[in-house]
């Protein structure tokens, strides 16, 4: 009875002190998108074919390593048993990709680039919990920023 009360206090630690860093990330991750809007994003393979004469282009990336709280990797645990979504892991897919893209937005910003194209991803996990259950989980956003002839890269 001890040890299932010590599991439950566990539990209910994780689950307030995580949610309570997701909720964090993410209203960080959106007030961080609303001032990057101005540095769009693009998935297309080719560059325009209008750029302005003495344009640049640099390879920008940008990663993260975010890790499930042990809440919803028991959540998870218990859902792998009878099937269905993991939603608890498609947020943290969800907050890895945007926070990746984010970085990378930075790092064009920092060069001076005003626009990203061919953006590809690359997600690894990277640490295995018990059983194999994933632990961590490495985003990596990368893509071809466009700087224009009249900024200079501060990097």
């Amino acid at each position: 009875m001890y040890e299932l009360g010590i599991l439950l206090i566990l539990l209910t630690v994780g689950y307030i002190f995580g949610r309570i860093a997701e909720q964090r990330h993410y209203r960080s991750i959106i007030r961080r998108e609303a001032a990057f809007r101005r540095i769009p994003v693009f998935a297309t393979r080719h560059l325009p074919d209008d750029l302005e004469p003495g344009v640049r282009t640099t390879l920008v990336t940008g990663s993260v390593v975010i890790s499930v709280d042990y809440f919803k990797r028991f959540l998870a645990g218990l859902r792998m048993l009878i099937g269905g979504r993991l939603k608890s892991y498609e947020s943290l897919i969800d907050r890895a990709r945007r926070e990746a893209v984010l970085r990378l937005q930075d790092q064009a910003r920092r060069k001076g680039g005003n626009r990203v194209f061919n953006v590809k991803f690359e997600t690894a996990s990277i640490s295995k919990g018990a059983k194999n259950t994933v632990g961590s989980v490495e985003v990596l956003a990368y893509g071809t920023a466009v700087i224009p002839p009249h900024r200079s890269t501060a990097e």
